[in-house]
């Protein structure tokens, strides 16, 4: 009889296939559990590179492309590492060391960023790339462990990859929907990280015992009061945002906003009327030489931020009713605990995107819509479009004006697309800012940062416009007609179909501000 070596088609009878020391309801856990973990380093790892690099298209995309190399790469270097090592002895180390890099990443990414801002990129791949690979090891090993006989290769692998499949399905859920909304980064990631640990350590705890759960321990530990002091850190930490509320030292009642990192609102809680932020100024400027003084207005604000101009509205034009969408709870929180939003006739702020408040509202229902929803670092491109302006004109009354904020920096690609698309969908259109920015000082050389712009379907009295903005010493004046067409140039129309913000937008530089 021919001899036969490897795994037996057909155990013989009586006996029982070996388990090798790992059930199969083991099994499943130690997979499930690891390829959760792996979605979880990803879409926390989004989150906390926000601040720094923006939540644009670019960050996603190569946050989602070290994953899959992680996933591969590891996967790959799993299986092939088990054929040629018992696979018995390397969960343990798999689980342990991405335990410790998962819970290090937040303090090692925010020093890293605030110190050595050069090495974020490489820093931050390895973060995900080190504890993904290894985890992502997990599976191969497993189905090594499992795979008993040839007759149960199929079953085995097939059960053990939908075991995966379901468990980063369950990390992406667990953290979209429920972590994130619920713990700061930091404390998901070392919360993962002594979980993993714990799970090597259990895993090892029946046979010799893994020698470096410990000493992993002991860097958990290390890196969980490490964070406590990096630099970066939040007050609160918001579905989106990174966020604090700095005490203006010159003004009692003062107090700014600050998003990822961005002064984002300025809020004088005492005065409303007191607006701080250059932009804020030049748009109460439009508002108020674009209506009656004191006449009460229908507004809607899509982005709230610190609500600083409904707040001023409220002020300025009693009983003016200003619908305001803001899509992050937290940043609503604030404004209630720590901002002095009291409840008060006049402003009601609903939690939800932008885009679908627009769509809820009634034609011709309002007399002001005022865009306040872009950043420094990213901006939300739906919001953008041609057809996202034209819900805007459907929503504005015949006398209705929209104003809106933009930030861009270096050759203000994004913001001259967005003034074109707003010349496509406006009959009347005007950019306020500083001279240099709007294309009418020719000497000097375009710096960018905020840039406001306003249009509508009647025309408006851009003069007194101007002399508001003199009178609140603003610095800035505007461009409309023939200046503006060349300012525009040949800049895109930005469309629901082709939007290319991201690409378009200069990110916030240091040097400038608002």
């Amino acid at each position: 009889m021919p001899c036969v070596t490897g795994l037996s088609s057909t155990p013989v009878a009586g006996s029982r296939p070996r388990d090798n020391g790992l059930g199969s309801r083991a099994a499943v856990l130690l997979v499930f559990t690891s390829s959760a973990a792996v979605l979880v380093v990803e879409i926390v790892s989004l989150r906390l590179l926000a601040p720094y690099l923006g939540l644009t298209l670019e960050t996603s995309t190569m946050v989602i492309g070290i994953a899959l190399t992680a996933i591969a790469a590891g996967s790959w270097l799993g299986g092939r590492i088990a054929d040629q090592v018992s696979p018995r002895r390397l969960i343990g180390p798999s689980l342990g060391v991405s335990g410790a890099v998962v819970a290090l990443t937040p303090v090692v990414l925010r020093t890293t960023a605030e110190w050595a801002p050069a090495l974020l990129f490489l820093i931050a791949s390895l973060t995900i790339l080190v504890p993904g690979a290894l985890l992502s090891a997990v599976t191969p090993i497993v189905t090594k462990l499992r795979l008993t006989s040839l007759a149960e290769t199929g079953t085995v692998v097939g059960r053990l990859s939908g075991v995966g499949t379901i468990g980063a399905i369950f990390g992406t859920v667990l953290t979209g929907f429920v972590l994130l909304s619920r713990f700061p980064v930091s404390g998901i990631l070392i919360g993962l990280g002594i979980l993993l640990v714990a799970g090597s350590a259990l895993v090892e705890w029946r046979t010799r015992g893994w020698l470096g759960t410990p000493a992993l321990t002991l860097v958990i530990v290390a890196g969980g009061l490490a964070t406590m002091v990096a630099p970066g850190g939040c007050d609160t930490e918001t579905r989106y945002h990174c966020a604090r509320v700095v005490a203006d030292p010159d003004r009692g009642s003062g107090r700014t906003l600050v998003l990822d990192g961005l002064r984002h609102s300025y809020v004088d809680i005492d005065d409303p009327t007191f607006l701080k932020f250059t932009y804020v100024r030049a748009i109460a400027s439009v508002v108020d030489t674009a209506f009656p003084e004191r006449e009460p207005l229908a507004a809607y604000h899509v982005g709230g931020g610190g609500l600083t101009f409904p707040r001023y509205l409220a002020t300025t034009r009693p009983g003016t009713r200003s619908l305001v969408s803001e899509i992050d709870s937290g940043v609503v929180r604030i404004n209630r605990e720590q901002l002095g939003l009291r409840p008060q006739a006049g402003i009601d702020v609903r939690t939800e995107d932008g885009r679908l408040g627009l769509r809820r509202l009634d034609a011709g229902s309002q007399d002001l819509v005022v865009g306040d929803a872009f950043g420094g670092v990213s901006v939300p491109w739906h919001l953008t479009t041609v057809e996202a302006m034209t819900d805007v004109r459907r929503v504005l009354d015949e006398d209705g004006l929209y104003v809106a904020n933009l930030i861009d920096h270096g050759g203000l690609a994004f913001a001259r697309a967005e003034v074109a698309t707003l010349s496509e969908t406006f009959e009347h259109v005007a950019l306020v800012g500083e001279p240099t920015d709007i294309g009418l000082d020719p000497t000097g050389t375009p710096q960018g940062g905020n840039l406001v712009v306003l249009a509508s379907n009647r025309p408006v009295d851009l003069s007194a416009t101007q002399e508001a903005l003199d009178a609140r010493k603003t610095g800035w004046k505007i461009a409309t007609g023939d200046a503006l067409t060349s300012w525009i140039g040949d800049a895109p129309l930005l469309t629901d179909d082709y939007a290319p913000v991201d690409q378009l937008l200069q990110p916030y530089s240091p040097q400038s501000g608002q």
